[in-house]
């Protein structure tokens, strides 16, 4: 598992160069402008691995009274990824097509207590010169004194975004590609939301997000996810196994779309942003759910007693991150992390402002129940600081 503790101060949110809000198509649909949402971060304790949590504005921190309250950071930082190195927590977030103002990707923020984030500027280095191309999830994990940053590359073509892998000798970069597509077992053209996890034995999987345009009883159309073997941090074993598939009607992404690339219309599902933790010797691949844009999208959980599968126990509805009507919309894509003494695990997610403009970063506890993962929030009043 990966630690993200600095010498965290206050400052303004990171400028993003382009459009205010985040560019990024919807998971099996075709490019549209989408905004940043209110994130909390999920933490993945798994060797250099995990989900992380946000950082916090002005008012988000109240630190003189051991408090917080969500946003933890108030600007566009949709999908957040955090890691902890050497007792720093680092967050990763999407900038569409955008770039920060050194000309990079993916927004850089640091913290020592996942409540107040420094901004350090972008993560990767352009690896095309096309400005529409669109880039997308990123994660971060450290291997062997290098640092590996996976993303989504795409979206000038519909339904075309490819997994590519940058390495940087530091936590917040710059990162270089590594000059290599990482190929899904069936070529698939759609393919999203990488997340790395080390097992035990020192194995590495990814989990991503990719199309399925088949239907069978229990499976609806859509996006869902799929694990594969790492052979080294930029190559998989093409032997791809189905984690999990849509179906129960509250991951809806949209029904009746017409999707020309495939010829076909469907009633679209959506599962993506995988992120996996072991809890008491089983697999834990958490996911976000829905169409982002409205209140039906949060976060579930399915459980394996093998990185590869069988996956079994998905939920009939958003189990451990749902949206507050008239608080919190479209909680999702987190992280999940320690806190800064041990002494509890967080996630660290992406929700709506309330103009729907931007998704921020948002902060909350999760707790192990006899019913399985749950999260604390969203929450949108003053909560206890990590511990």
């Amino acid at each position: 598992m990966t630690t993200l503790e600095s010498t965290a101060r206050r400052s303004d949110p990171p400028r993003v160069e382009g459009l205010g809000a985040e560019q990024r198509p919807a998971k099996g649909a075709s490019l549209r402008p989408i905004g940043m949402v209110r994130g909390a971060v999920c933490f993945l304790m798994i060797f250099g691995a995990g989900c992380f949590g946000p950082p916090a504005l002005s008012h988000g921190a109240t630190g003189d009274s051991g408090a917080y309250t969500n946003p933890v950071y108030a600007a566009s930082m949709p999908d957040p990824s955090v890691i902890r190195h050497e007792g720093v927590y680092y967050a990763f977030g999407t900038t569409g097509n955008s770039r920060t103002p050194d000309g990079r990707i993916f927004t850089v923020l640091r913290s020592r207590n996942l409540v107040e984030w420094e901004a350090l500027g972008g993560a990767l280095k352009p690896p095309s010169p096309n400005r529409q191309v669109q880039y997308w999830a990123p994660e971060v994990v450290f291997h062997r004194d290098t640092f590996y940053l996976y993303y989504s590359m795409g979206g000038l073509e519909p339904e075309k975004f490819e997994l590519r892998v940058a390495t940087s000798s530091r936590p917040q970069g710059p990162y270089e590609d590594a000059g290599r597509r990482l190929l899904d077992c069936e070529t698939n053209r759609f393919t999203i939301d990488a997340f790395p996890f080390r097992d035990d034995d020192g194995q590495w999987y990814l989990f991503y997000a990719r199309n399925f345009t088949n239907s069978a009883p229990g499976q609806h159309p859509g996006t869902a996810l799929v694990v594969d073997r790492l052979l080294d941090m930029t190559r998989l074993a093409g032997d791809c196994r189905v984690v999990v598939r849509a179906r129960y009607d509250w991951t809806l992404f949209e029904a009746h779309r017409r999707m020309d690339v495939y010829g076909a219309t469907f009633d679209w599902h959506t599962i993506e942003g995988p992120c996996v933790v072991k809890h008491a010797g089983r697999y834990y691949c958490f996911y976000s759910g829905a169409n982002y844009q409205t209140d039906r999208y949060g976060v579930d959980y399915v459980v394996a007693d093998h990185p590869l599968g069988p996956y079994t126990g998905q939920g009939d509805r958003a189990r451990v991150l749902r949206s507050v009507p008239g608080h919190v919309r479209g909680p999702g894509h987190h992280s999940i992390v320690p806190g800064p003494h041990g002494q509890s695990q967080y996630l660290v997610y992406h929700a709506w402002d309330p103009a729907m403009r931007v998704r921020w970063m948002c902060l909350d506890q999760l707790l192990w129940t006899p019913e399985g993962p749950r999260g604390a929030g969203p929450s949108w009043t003053p909560q206890p600081a990590p511990r």
